[in-house]
Order: structure tokens, then sequence, then C-alpha cells
């Protein structure tokens, strides 16, 4: 299966916010990152308070250049990943997950390529994130779409060492993710 391939049949993405939305997001984040990795619940303080402060500014002047993709699977979140604005010519990648039972069905590199090709219309020259290196997959799916590691730290944020890896992608320098 190629990388950047398109949702399944049973799968579709969307931008429109419902709601429950975002619940569902914080909770999907709570409930994977606290059964595969022992995060705590700060971590899920860490991804509800600027989560919620993206949808109350999604009206905003200047939310135009901010994305939130839903991928839903039989009715249910089966993913997310966000465009948030971190200046006029750099944005951050943010709370890109797929739930467990929806992986390795190429659900992650569309969500992935329709956020990249997005910052490229809304005119970032660049776009960063933040990941711990336990999640390799998703780091090999950085690395294919062009992200080079800038950055690494160590720490305990979440209750349990890890090691929080910052990726850079310059889009002036991205070739197709087709």
């Amino acid at each position: 299966m190629p990388l950047f391939s398109g949702p399944t049949r049973d799968s579709s993405i969307r931008t429109t916010l419902i709601p429950g939305d975002i619940d569902s997001i914080i909770h999907l984040h709570r409930t994977t990152y606290a059964i595969e990795y022992g995060f705590n619940q700060s971590f899920a303080d860490y991804v509800a308070r600027p989560l919620t402060q993206f949808e109350r500014a999604r009206n905003q002047p200047g939310a135009e250049r901010d994305c939130l993709w839903i991928a839903e699977k039989a009715g249910g979140l089966a993913g997310c990943i966000a465009i948030v604005r971190s200046s006029d010519q750099e944005a951050q990648l943010r709370w890109f997950l797929v739930d467990p039972q929806a992986r390795r069905q190429g659900l992650g590199g569309s969500l992935l390529r329709q956020a990249l090709d997005f910052c490229a219309v809304a005119g970032y020259l660049s776009v960063y994130l933040w990941t711990v290196q336990a999640l390799t997959s998703a780091s090999r799916l950085y690395r294919a779409a062009g992200f080079v590691k800038v950055e690494e730290r160590h720490g305990k944020p979440w209750g349990v060492p890890v090691v929080e890896e910052k990726y850079q992608l310059d889009l002036d320098q991205k070739t197709p993710a087709n």
C-alpha cells in the first residue's frame, strides 16, 4: 500500500466540526496514550487546553489559516490532525492520532498529506511538530514527507520518561507527497 494512500471505502475525512468532536479527540488522546505509553492525566490536559482554545478561535480573523481534519470510520472518530498558525510563515502540526483499530490502512498518511497540502495553499513556508520518540510509525511518516528532526529533549512531562522530538519541514523544498 502506498505511504500516502487515501482513506478506505468505509472511512471519510471532514473539516467541519460537529458537537462532540473536541471531546472525542481529547478522549482518544487520553485513552490511547495512557494505554500504549502510560501517560497520565496531565497529557490529556496538555491536549485539551489548546484544542479547546482552537475550537473557540475558529471563527476569529486569521482562523482560515488553521484547520482540523476528522477521520471517521463506521460513524466514529478514527483519527485527527490539525494545522495551527504559529506565525505568518510557520504552522504547527498538532493532535495527529489514528485510533489503534484504524491503523495500517493508509488513514494516517492521508491525514498528513491533506494537512501538508493545506499548509502550502495557506502560504506557510514551514511547518513543525513535536512528538515523542516512542511513536516510530508516526516518525516514519514524517520523514517520508520530508520532515527533519531538529531538536530533542528528555523529560517526564506526562508521568513517564519520554524523549520529545521536534520535526521541521521547509515547504519551499517539499516535493509532492503523492
